[in-house]
């Protein structure tokens, strides 16, 4: 794909809307919607990496309540032919078909490669890749296994998504929270893969979120680790005109 002139490619990840309280998610709420309101003008397109929502579950008929403005902004995008991308997270791992059918987003559960204006990049959210983090990887084959979510769909909505919300909040493996400071270079997880990654593929740039931690990495003096880091503590996303992508904060 080639990025028209004068426009961009957007990247934003980790909101984790309705934490810890619809109520206290609001107002960040309100922020990202009219982050994506001016990022609109000149988006050639716009990538959202995991964990839009604090927790997300698709019953048949039914999905979390709530979040009007964000979904209702993102149709808007959507249908004005602005393409939109969502990698899912730890936090909305369970997400089917939903976002397909009612926006036109795809949705996708590993990471993709992309190429723009010649730049290669890595996209996805992040959660368990690389070495280490075993308790977590154990936790999502669990989580993501068919039968799990075959059985947790028989929990009725109004028991399913009040326990599934609290155990997001209250568990750090599953929150995050236990490891939101960088771990420098050697230690992080992610940097690691992205190393490996390099030993038997080219790409520009490595894109993902779940850290939290807005991080710019030189890897290897051509190829970039960003993280994008978050809509909680940093408002902070990726901007790529073709040439370069940089993070950058959002201030109103």
């Amino acid at each position: 794909m080639n990025i028209p002139q004068g426009k961009k490619i957007y990247f934003s990840s980790d909101n984790h809307l309705g934490a810890p309280t619809q109520e206290a998610s609001k107002l960040r709420e309100k922020k990202f919607v009219q982050w994506l309101d001016e990022v609109k003008q000149d988006a050639a397109a716009i990538f959202l990496l995991g964990d839009l929502f604090d927790f997300w579950f698709e019953y048949k008929h039914v999905v979390p309540k709530g979040f009007v403005r964000t979904l209702g902004k993102l149709a808007e995008i959507r249908d004005s032919g602005i393409p939109i991308y969502f990698f899912v997270g730890n936090h909305d791992l369970w997400m089917n078909d939903y976002f397909e059918k009612e926006l036109n987003i795809p949705v996708f559960h590993e990471p993709k490669e992309f190429e723009f204006n010649g730049k290669k990049l890595l996209v996805g959210h992040g959660d368990g890749l690389g070495p280490g983090d075993i308790g977590y990887k154990r936790m999502k084959k669990v989580f993501t296994n068919p039968l799990s979510k075959w059985l947790y769909g028989w929990l009725h909505p109004d028991i399913g998504v009040p326990l599934a919300q609290y155990f997001s909040v209250k568990n750090k493996a599953i929150s995050g929270e236990e490891d939101v400071k960088f771990l420098g270079e050697e230690k992080e997880w992610l940097i690691q893969y992205c190393r490996r990654r390099l030993e038997t593929q080219h790409f520009d740039y490595f894109v993902f979120g779940h850290r939290h931690l807005p991080l710019e990495i030189d890897l290897n003096g051509s190829a970039t680790y960003v993280n994008l880091g978050d809509w909680i503590n940093y408002y902070t996303y990726g901007e790529f005109y073709g040439e370069k992508l940089q993070l950058k904060e959002y201030k109103i």
